[in-house]
């Protein structure tokens, strides 16, 4: 049996030394973006995604180890571990499998089985299954038995099928054949539950619904679990049968037990124990097995969905340090304005009334004018919500007034805003401040540095999934935390200025160390070196090794500080320096000096050349930020509604949300459009990834606007006609439409301030539940388009 180490490594394709490097590093507490980054010669250069998938197979392997040596114990205990069951439990390579094999020996409550084996009725059951010429009812006389509860004939007969049931439902070999026959086969079926049809319209395309198991993707998986969970749908897993023909499962039963049907006396009364065993034994065994094995391959790729989207959102280019003007959109309760600093320190908030019913335009256009005078304002920031296309306006006619302030306005997504506002991260930063200025500060911070202060929301609050509301909460969040603290230590942190929830994100800090490290800043003030570090209070060796190398000091004692360089590898630097004859100062940035090193002439035992070149490519660009150069989209002037959108318009916007169907896009009209899988390009898109990530700028065209359901069709295949409707068909806004955009901390189609009144999303077309699947006819792009967006995001609310 190979070791978890030269599994993993099979796995992942890689050498077991690799493996079990890491292993070993993980084991001593070391985090994945530490051993990916400063241990590259030890792990041979595992990357952190290598890196994220060998700790999560080293937790399942290590839990299966752990459930093989329960199983082999309890068995040995019994008295009932042969040979081959040791032999058989050993190489089972699944948790599914192991249980399979345990099943027969596992303590369960006293079954029909065991009483009718009390009974002795075993060898009655014994006789007719070697023997079928006898006559079951002749032989069951014979174990009538009033004392052992053995009434008359049909009691002993029913007690040997228990018996016959458990012992074929009990067959590790044959339910792991039905077990993957079912999974190659079978296909899901929903009903509706018909006295819940007042309130299930929303589920109306899954009332009659039938998709194969191995086929169904996780978006529709989850809308039928949803459905199911409400009371508004059954959901059932089986195999196609044949017209006049015997269930599949049951051929395989009885080919498997060597049960068949000559005309014999006891054949149709074994006929009947092949059918009751997969009635009621190994089918919905089988079945549960199955629908959550689709539950837990829905859920991983709704997390895989969700977690790129993050990962691209927190690494959005940053506005930079800039004074901005955070505009936090509302119509009869006002625009609330708050102004941060160049460090995101908050330094003025003020509320205006440019909207109705107070309609003080040039007021507001006044107190914006003093704020950016005042504080020498570069950027305004306005949050995509509510109002946000007429506050857009507000800031252009300041810009337009006052040229002199030279600012620029830019409209930035607020997902999640009201989160942090009533949280308690957001009270302890701004304990006197109203809740409903703290989101303005948010959406200046976003600006100019989304990473530091998204890490303050709970990522699943970003809105940015697809049906993370219905996914294992653990298992989404560890997800998401390892796609935040991947992206924070990939860009680094700036020791000086860093939150402590942005600090909670670094290698090897917790809560409790960041909260120290901001305490010990503002007692003693900014940090001169990394080496200070040490002074914080529960921050020891171990802390620093695993922090010091993410954390960032401008303008610091050591110039290195600045860097990705950690301060274990200086050393190695300071040989460089030594055998070139240079000064730190005249190296760093130089280019083309740097690049005619040879990294193997500055190695020893310790640092690789791995790491010398990472370190020749870090003094090149100190403290290079991976992120792309910051760009916005530009909305067109004069559409700033769904009834301004035409047919044919060629429009910029921003990628908000990648699904797997398509990429919904913000143009500007409180409505996201979606750009369907089939529009992202003119060749085959198999993953809209890699196409779109969030937060790209991306040119659209207008296909459709179906105005009274707020939908909106969009493609990315500029130089395609716009569709024309069929003769006698209705025009596409009659027929077709998109969702709109997922907001705050909801999934999409739900506002982060309102109730879950989450809709299913309907299946593609054709979805009856056949007693035979048959081919469906492709659906026509843009109705699939909308049938698989149906309902992701409600009216745009914050």
């Amino acid at each position: 049996m190979l070791s978890i180490s030269q599994r993993i490594a099979d796995e992942l394709s890689v050498r077991e030394a690799q493996v079990a490097a890491a292993v070993g590093l993980l084991d001593e507490g070391s985090t994945v973006p530490f051993i990916a980054r400063y241990r590259k010669e030890a792990t041979g250069g595992l990357d952190d995604t290598q890196l994220r998938t060998l700790e999560e197979r080293l937790g399942y392997l290590r839990e299966l180890e752990d459930r093989r040596a329960t199983i082999l114990s309890t068995i040995q205990e019994q008295g009932k571990l042969t040979p081959e069951l040791d032999r058989q439990i050993r190489q089972a390579d699944t948790k599914t499998r192991l249980e399979d094999l345990y099943l027969p020996y596992k303590q369960k409550r006293r079954t029909k089985a065991q009483i009718a084996r009390e009974a002795g009725l075993e060898p009655l059951a014994d006789a007719l299954l070697a023997d079928p010429t006898r006559t079951p009812e002749a032989e069951a006389a014979a174990f009538v038995n009033a004392e052992r509860q053995v009434a008359d004939v049909k009691a002993a007969l029913d007690g040997a099928r228990h018996i016959l049931v458990e012992r074929f439902g009990e067959d590790a070999e044959l339910v792991g054949r039905l077990r993957t026959a079912m999974a190659e086969k079978g296909v899901v079926t929903s009903k509706l539950v018909e006295e819940k049809k007042a309130e299930a319209a929303k589920f109306a395309d899954y009332f009659d619904f039938s998709e194969q198991w191995a086929k169904m993707p996780s978006h529709r998986a989850l809308a039928l679990f949803r459905g199911r969970a409400q009371g508004v749908l059954t959901i059932g897993l089986d195999l196609v049968v044949e017209d006049g023909q015997p269930h599949p499962a049951e051929r395989s039963i009885a080919a498997h037990t060597g049960i068949r049907d000559q005309g014999r006396p006891a054949d149709k009364w074994l006929s009947d124990v092949v059918r009751w065993t997969w009635k009621l034994k190994i089918g919905p065994h089988v079945e549960t097995d199955l629908m959550g094995a689709l539950r837990e391959r829905a859920e991983d790729e709704a997390i895989r969905v969700f977690a790129r989207n993050l990962h691209d959102l927190l690494l959005a280019a940053p506005a930079g340090p800039r004074v901005t003007i955070g505009l936090d959109p509302g119509i009869r309760t006002g625009v609330k304005v708050a102004v941060v600093d160049s460090t995101g320190k908050l330094v003025d908030t003020v509320t205006i009334y440019p909207h109705a019913p107070r309609n003080d335009w040039d007021g507001s256009i006044a107190v914006l004018a003093a704020l950016a005078h005042r504080h020498k304002a570069e950027l305004i920031a306005i949050g995509n919500g509510t109002a946000s296309r007429e506050t857009d306006k507000l800031a252009a006619d300041l810009m337009k007034r006052h040229p002199e302030l030279t600012l620029s306005k830019l409209v930035v997504s607020e997902a999640g805003a009201s989160v942090y506002s009533a949280s308690e991260t957001a009270a302890l930063e701004f304990p006197g401040l109203d809740v409903s200025l703290r989101g303005a500060v948010s959406i200046a911070r976003r600006l100019q540095d989304p990473l530091a202060e998204l890490v303050k929301i709970e990522p699943k609050s970003i809105g940015v999934g697809q049906y993370q509301h219905d996914v294992a909460g653990g298992k989404l969040a560890r997800s998401l935390d390892a796609v935040v603290e991947d992206c924070v230590n990939a860009v680094g942190v700036d020791l000086n200025t860093a939150s402590v929830p942005l600090l909670t994100r670094v290698s090897g800090l917790n809560e409790t160390i960041a909260r120290n490290i901001v305490e010990h800043r503002d007692r003693n003030g900014a940090f001169r070196s990394r080496r200070q570090l040490l002074d914080v209070a529960r921050l020891g060796p171990k802390t620093f090794e695993q922090a010091a190398g993410f954390l960032r000091i401008r303008a610091g004692d050591n110039p290195l500080d600045g860097s990705a360089v950690h301060p274990e590898a200086y050393p190695v630097v300071e040989r460089i320096l030594k055998t070139t004859g240079k000064d730190l100062g005249s190296v760093i940035g130089d280019a083309r000096f740097l690049r005619g090193l040879n990294a193997e002439e500055f190695t020893d035992a310790r640092f690789g050349v791995p790491t010398v070149e990472d370190i020749i490519k870090e003094l090149e660009k100190p403290g290079r930020d991976p992120r792309p150069e910051f760009k916005t989209a530009t909305f067109q002037e004069g559409v700033e509604e769904l009834k301004d959108l035409k047919v044919g318009m060629i429009l910029e916007g921003v990628a908000t949300n990648i699904t797997a169907f398509g990429a919904f896009v913000d143009i500007g009209v409180h409505q996201d459009g979606l750009v369907h899988i089939s529009q992202l390009s003119t060749t085959f898109v198999k993953d809209p990834h890699s196409v779109v990530k969030a937060g790209d700028v991306v040119k659209v065209k207008v296909l459709e606007v179906d105005i009274p359901r707020k939908r909106i069709a969009l493609t990315m295949r500029l130089s395609d006609a716009p569709p024309r409707p069929a003769p006698g068909e209705r025009s596409g806004t009659e027929r077709t439409g998109t969702g709109n955009r997922p907001q705050g901390n909801r999934p999409p189609g739900q506002s982060d301030r309102q109730p879950d009144r989450r809709p299913a999303p309907p299946p593609p077309a054709a979805a009856k539940a056949p007693a035979k699947p048959a081919a469906k006819p492709a659906p026509e792009p843009l109705n699939n388009a909308f049938a698989e967006a149906f309902a992701r995001a409600q009216t745009k609310k914050r």
